[in-house]
């Protein structure tokens, strides 16, 4: 990926964050985490799952989507080369794409191929989170093992953010997608709330300089996600059904599932976690270069 304008980190983004905290810190979201809250008058259908409190957040089980119960899933490993991450307990490995998959265009099956055969002659592949990039979406649900996301929500508006370098996703509630989106990192997110305990995300206008996997599947500009946040196990776990649509790049329509773990924290505060300081290099390795800013956000 070339160089570019990371809308993420440094002073403005830990402002921006510091300003979140403030603002939503009196909200009612932060009664309790893993449950419903239920606005004084408001009808059956205006109960809410409250994703958030103060010093909590979610932790991915893994870094990979994971296979929908039935119909096309996403990108996983060749079976020739099993992928094994640093908590698997195993020799860690780099990711080798199945090319096998139906759902891939041509195009994306000869982008995979050129990836593989960097990985297979011994490089280093890129990763968002490592070069401190902005990840998209659905790439946001597997950018990183260690730091946790949190849910910002407002009656009009929840934001979601990783700790990893304060990725940043603003989801509007219960207004339609404009007409026309500027293309962006994180493109439009448009939600609303169902049946109590399940949050729908809909985002188009992403821009094609992300992937949607730690395979390093491309995608168009005619990418289309919609993620379902759902409260499972009383609480403690935070299931996420994706379903991905971009004629561009995908011969069909496919769905995945990631899992969150709450994590409780108990001093309640966040880490402050600035990806591009001291992250120059990497043993020497031919890495993507980090990204830099032509000109200030404001």
């Amino acid at each position: 990926m070339g160089s570019g304008t990371n809308p993420s980190g440094g002073d403005v983004a830990r402002a921006f964050v510091e300003s979140c905290l403030i603002r939503f810190r009196a909200a009612a979201c932060f009664v309790c985490i893993g449950a419903a809250f239920t606005v004084p008058g408001a009808a059956a259908q205006d109960v809410i799952p409250v994703l958030s409190a103060v010093g909590s957040g979610w932790l991915e089980v893994g870094d990979d989507l994971l296979p929908p119960p039935a119909g096309p899933g996403p990108v996983q490993a060749d079976p020739a080369h099993p992928y094994h991450g640093n908590t698997s307990g195993l020799q860690p490995t780099f990711r080798v794409a199945d090319l096998s998959n139906p759902i891939l265009k041509p195009w994306v099956v000869d982008r995979l191929r050129k990836t593989n055969e960097r990985v297979l002659s011994g490089k280093v592949p890129f990763q968002a989170h490592e070069r401190c990039w902005p990840t998209g979406v659905p790439g946001f649900e597997v950018f990183s093992l260690l730091r946790p996301i949190y849910f910002l929500q407002d009656p009009k508006e929840v934001i979601i953010i990783n700790e990893g370098n304060f990725e940043v996703r603003h989801v509007y509630l219960n207004v339609p997608h404009s007409k026309n989106p500027k293309p962006s990192w994180y493109g439009e997110s448009v939600g609303h709330y169902e049946n109590g305990d399940t949050l729908v995300v809909d985002t188009i206008g992403m821009n094609d300089r992300s992937f949607v996997d730690n395979y390093l599947t491309p995608h168009t500009t005619q990418l289309h996600v919609v993620e379902r946040f759902k409260l499972t196990e009383g609480g403690r776990t935070l299931q996420v059904l994706i379903t991905v649509d971009d004629p561009g790049a995908f011969n069909t329509a496919w769905s995945a599932i990631q899992l969150y773990r709450l994590q409780r924290r108990g001093n309640g505060d966040w880490d402050e976690d600035i990806c591009p300081e001291n992250n120059d290099s990497y043993f020497g390795y031919e890495m993507a270069p980090m990204p830099q800013a032509v000109r200030p956000d404001f």
